[in-house]
């Protein structure tokens, strides 16, 4: 059973003040995060209510359906920079991506085409809800071999690992760095995700963790309960986002 209501914390009082939101959707019109820049300004808003105030944007870059590039994100950014409210500026939001493993992505990769990353080399990816890719751990290597490291978005919600937990462990053998998503601790995508998240928290598997904001829902589970237990270990895995200052 994973509530404990006896130790249960709101999971916006589980953010620290320095932390870094390595993982949203903010950049107006880009994906299928802020629709334009009023709703950006909302999103960061409400955001800094519950004590985040330091963001990299990730958009998604999925070909055929979001055909984003570093430019064309970077113009975004630099567009919206000055539209932005809040006492809103460069020291406080910057742009990356969040790359789709696909064959697409492999060609930029062997092509030795620049990725935008979260800082230096680490790079955020993710995979299809439906299946893994096959050649899933060519593109690991290669990501490797051309000086990345690749920081999986939220693997707890990837089902097709949750019969077959050795994989995770694979995944993590092989170099790939894990990100949790904080919704996944108060239950948003449902029980058998929030299972899985203690699983991989239990087992020391994650790194870094990120909102993945993309609407106001989002920013609203955040006044909800933490429904895992070992709170202290979600706390310190919290804190490694410190490493994403800038």
């Amino acid at each position: 059973m994973l509530i404990f209501k006896k130790n249960s914390v709101l999971l916006k009082n589980l953010i620290p003040e320095d932390y870094v939101d390595i993982h949203s959707h903010l950049l107006p019109g880009i994906d299928d995060g802020a629709k334009n820049i009023e709703h950006t300004n909302i999103l960061i808003s409400q955001l800094k209510s519950i004590g985040i105030r330091h963001f990299i944007t990730t958009p998604h870059i999925i070909n055929s359906v979001w055909n984003n590039t570093i430019e064309s994100i970077q113009k975004t950014y630099l567009t919206t920079l000055p539209m932005l409210e809040n006492e809103m500026g460069e020291e406080n939001i910057k742009p990356a991506a969040e790359y789709m493993l696909d064959s697409f992505f492999y060609d930029l990769v062997k092509n030795e085409i620049p990725l935008l990353t979260l800082k230096e080399n680490y790079v955020l990816v993710e995979m299809s809800y439906l299946n893994p890719p096959l050649q899933l751990y060519d593109f690991i290597f290669e990501l490797q071999l051309a000086g990345y490291k690749p920081i999986l978005a939220h693997p707890e919600r990837y089902a097709f690992y949750f019969n077959n937990f050795k994989e995770f462990y694979k995944l993590k053998k092989v170099g790939c760095l894990f990100q949790l998503n904080l919704l996944s601790t108060v239950g948003y995508y449902g029980k058998d995700v929030a299972g899985i998240s203690q699983k991989l928290l239990d087992n020391d598997l994650y790194d870094f963790v990120g909102s993945d904001v993309h609407h106001e829902n989002h920013i609203k589970a955040f006044s909800h309960r933490v429904i895992l237990k070992n709170h202290q270990n979600l706390r310190n895995v919290i804190a490694n986002n410190v490493f994403f200052k800038f």
